[in-house]
């Protein structure tokens, strides 16, 4: 047998025959074995050599194995730690697998049985630690400086990313709120050789009208009633780096015409002063509305739109890139139950369903809202729809017109999931009678079991 959990193995048993008697078979089977007699010599050992597997007796003086569970987690998380108990304590085997334990086995045992549990729980780890891996090559294939999707529309916003974050050119991005608008902006800013230099970020939404000019460019000393100091302003605080003005379209006019300057003759003056202060700055702007609606209505300059308009940038909503809702929604999944300490292993199919069918309005910033929320109300490992807010599970469909297809799934995966609704309906059918239910199926109440195992029915 080989040792997919690590090589070195640790045995916790005060039993001197079925000590030796583990410790030589595991030995033959390619194991390095380090034996203790009782729980407090196991965890000095333990302390020693990180052990990747424990098999330890439930009961044994001075440290039982539930503590020395404990003690092992606590210490490696990641070790696998399987129990051996007695008819009696199979109980306390069960809550020890509440609290990390990977398996049991019942005494009596063949050391063969041994072989196999070990074999069994190690495999299971392995195939874990793969997936985990496969889902960080996702994640690394299909994400940009923490923008992630795998749809075409999000891939050709990576491209231009790359593309432009290696000039000058100024960058215009546009895209309905809750879409990421600044996530590129930063991204494009520290890919750049720009990203040494300091990244400025000013919500024009935000500035009231009388003080944008002020906080722009800078004032000097007695320049109006109230500037008591000189006070350097945005564009000379990015000197070096990348300034990024989040929604320019609620810019005042007479202020766009000074940025028109500014950007054209690389100069600008601080109030109160006619000097001209040379700024070096990567320009990046973004935009809620579009700004070819504000020159035809008279709120935008054009001249303005053409200068910072260099490489447009627009960005999709999430209804028209459904299928990115599955990894945006794992990826904050993973970030959320990691801060809660939740071990929440996934969504669903009947969530991801829920998911699909709603036209977030709200876009990538609304689903992360969403998962936050179903994360704090799940208790188990996954994520169901009951843990969604209702007003996403009561939705009625999406018409033809707002829904989109989702991208084919692979043919195991459908058939997959046609077997577990053809077994749920079933089951439904019989109110849970499985000889019933196996009988309708027509496979025995072996299979059946089975299945439901597999598929967590």
């Amino acid at each position: 047998m080989t040792a997919p959990c690590g090589n070195r193995l640790l045995i916790a048993e005060d039993e001197p025959l079925l000590r030796v008697s583990m410790a030589d078979a595991l030995r033959k089977n390619g194991w390095t074995v380090d034996v203790a007699v009782d729980g407090v010599k196991a965890m000095a050992l333990f302390e020693q050599y990180l052990h990747d597997v424990v098999v330890t007796d439930l009961v044994m003086p001075s440290l039982d194995g539930m503590e020395l569970l404990r003690r092992v987690k606590a210490l490696h998380a990641g070790a696998t730690v399987l129990l051996i108990t007695a008819h009696g304590s199979v109980e306390k085997a069960v809550a020890a697998m509440r609290e990390g334990a990977a398996d049991f086995v019942t005494k009596p045992f063949s050391m063969a049985q041994l072989l196999i549990r070990i074999e069994s729980v190690c495999s299971r780890r392995q195939l874990q630690e793969e997936n985990v891996r496969l889902r960080e090559q996702l994640e690394e294939r299909y994400s940009f400086s923490n923008i992630i999707g795998k749809s075409r529309k999000m891939q050709e916003v990576f491209w231009l990313i790359q593309e432009v974050a290696h000039s000058d050119a100024s960058v215009l991005i546009q895209g309905d709120s809750g879409t990421g608008k600044e996530l590129v902006a930063s991204a494009i800013h520290y890919n750049s050789r720009r990203r040494a230099g300091p990244y400025i970020r000013v919500s024009c939404a935000s500035l009231p009208e009388s003080l944008v000019e002020s906080e722009l460019f800078g004032y000097e000393k007695g320049a109006f009633t109230g500037a008591t100091q000189r006070r350097i302003g945005r564009f000379e605080a990015a000197a070096g780096g990348t300034l990024f003005l989040d929604e320019i379209g609620d810019l005042p006019l007479a202020v766009q015409a000074k940025l028109l300057r500014v950007l054209q003759e690389r100069q600008i003056e601080r109030l109160g002063s006619n000097r001209p202060i040379d700024v070096d700055v990567r320009f990046v702007s973004a935009s809620l509305r579009s700004l070819e609606e504000g020159i035809a209505e008279g709120g935008f300059r054009e001249d303005l739109f053409f200068r910072i308009n260099t490489v447009p940038i627009r960005l999709p909503p999430l209804r028209e890139r459904r299928e990115d809702i599955p990894l945006l929604a794992q990826a904050f999944l993973r970030e959320f139950s990691g801060e809660r300490g939740k071990e929440i292993e996934g969504l669903s199919d009947d969530a991801l369903e829920v998911l699909d069918g709603h036209a977030w309005p709200g876009n990538v910033r609304e689903l992360r809202n969403v998962i936050e929320r179903a994360v704090v109300f799940c208790r188990g490992s996954q994520i169901t729809p009951e843990h969604l807010p209702p007003s996403l599970r009561d939705a009625p469909p999406l018409p033809p017109s707002l829904a989109s297809p989702r991208s084919a799934e692979p043919l195991r995966r459908a058939v997959e999931r046609a077997e577990m609704e053809t077994i749920r309906a079933a089951l439904a059918a019989t109110d849970g009678r499985r000889n019933d239910a196996a009988e309708i199926l027509g496979i025995s109440r072996k299979t059946l079991w089975e299945k439901i195992k597999t598929y967590g029915i």
